[in-house]
């Protein structure tokens, strides 16, 4: 790879991370420690495929300032802790903010579900889901208390 090539790769990947508000530190550890900054969500199967990824590689996740939609399944990192000053937002699945039918707003949400510890998975599921426009705002500090991690 010429050097050129190398260069281009990294601005990429660079713009790629400052797009989903995730960045890397510029250390040494900046391939073992994914740090959430500002990341409003996105698609659900790509982000639980990331996070499969992250599993099977044992990265960190730090997150430490808005986490919204869906990437609030980085809850289900593995190696993660959360700043007590995070904001969260959850909701429930949709296509770009309409209903899904039945069966598929069935399986998204537990896709969903299945990241989180079990006192914010059955309130979700009980609750949050339900919620198509707009979001119910949790603090980290919050999810400090339901067990995750701080940082």
């Amino acid at each position: 790879m010429t050097l050129l090539n190398a260069a281009r790769r990294s601005l990429i990947a660079a713009l790629c991370l400052l797009g989903t508000g995730v960045m890397a530190p510029d250390t040494a550890d900046a391939q073992q420690t994914i740090v959430v900054r500002n990341d409003h969500g996105g698609l659900i199967q790509r982000r639980a495929n990331k996070i499969s990824e992250i599993r099977a590689s044992g990265q960190r996740v730090e997150i430490r300032g808005t986490c919204m939609s869906a990437c609030t399944m980085y809850l289900g990192a593995g190696n993660v802790c959360i700043s007590p000053n995070a904001r969260f937002g959850f909701h429930g699945p949709s296509s770009f903010g309409r209903r899904l039918v039945s069966q598929d707003f069935e399986r998204w949400s537990n896709v969903v579900a299945s990241h989180f510890k079990p006192e914010l998975q059955q309130w979700f599921m009980t609750k949050a889901r339900y919620r198509i426009n707009g979001f119910y705002r949790i603090s980290g500090r919050q999810l400090i208390q339901m067990g995750y991690a701080s940082c």
